[in-house]
C-alpha cells in the first residue's frame, strides 16, 4: 500500500472521530464536548478535506495512481460529507430533502461513473460539480462553527444559506453531468 492511499485511509478513518465529535451522545455531554466537541469536528473535517487534495497530488506525481486509489478515494470523499450532512440533520436542523438531494446526486454520478468505467470510458468532474464540492465544504464548516466568527457582527445564517446554494448547484451539476454523459447508458 503506497503513501497516496494510506492518506486516503486515514480520511476514511477521520470520519468516526469528526462524527463523535460532531454528535457526541451521552458520553460526549458527559466529557462536556457540546460546542468545543463542534470545533474539533471542524478541525479534523478540515483536515480530512485537505488530505483529499494531498492524496491526489501524491499519487499524480509520484506515479502511484492505482485501483485501489481509485474506489477508496471517492467512497472517502462520500462519506465524510455524508456523514456531515446527515448528522446535521439532527445537530442543526438541515432540511432532510437538501441532504436527499445531495447524495442522490452522488448516487447517480457514482452510477454513471461505473458503467462508463466498465466501458473504458473515464468521466472526471466538470466545473460545477468542482464549484459544488467546494462551496458544500465551506458551507459544512461554517455550520460546524456555527458561522463564527462572522457571528460575532450578524446572526445571519451564512453556513445553512451555502448549504442552500450548494443544493442548488448539486442540481445544476447533476443535470448537467447527466445530459453530458448520457450517452454512456446508451446500449452501442
Amino acid at each position: 500500500m503506497n503513501l497516496a492511499n494510506k492518506i486516503t485511509i486515514s480520511r476514511i478513518l477521520a470520519t468516526p472521530f469528526f462524527l463523535f465529535f460532531l454528535v457526541p451522545g451521552w458520553f460526549g455531554q458527559f466529557l462536556w464536548l457540546n460546542q468545543w466537541g463542534r470545533y474539533a469536528a471542524a478541525v479534523i473535517f478540515i483536515l480530512a478535506s485537505v488530505t483529499d487534495m494531498v492524496d491526489g497530488n501524491i499519487a499524480r506525481k509520484q506515479n502511484m495512481v492505482t485501483e485501489l486509489g481509485k474506489f477508496l478515494d471517492p467512497v472517502a470523499d462520500k462519506l465524510l460529507v455524508t456523514s456531515a450532512l446527515i448528522a446535521f440533520i439532527k445537530t442543526d436542523n438541515l432540511s432532510v430533502w437538501a441532504v436527499f438531494i445531495i447524495i442522490a446526486r452522488e448516487f447517480i454520478v457514482t452510477g454513471f461513473r461505473i458503467i462508463a468505467a466498465g466501458r473504458g470510458v473515464i468521466i472526471a468532474a466538470d466545473k460545477w460539480g468542482k464549484t459544488k464540492t467546494v462551496v458544500q465544504i465551506i458551507a459544512i464548516v461554517a455550520i460546524l462553527v456555527r458561522d463564527f466568527p462572522i457571528s460575532l457582527i450578524t446572526d445571519f445564517p451564512v453556513g445553512m444559506t451555502l448549504m442552500y446554494i450548494a443544493v442548488i448547484l448539486t442540481i445544476i451539476s447533476g443535470v448537467n453531468y447527466i445530459a453530458k454523459n448520457v450517452k454512456v447508458l446508451s446500449d452501442k
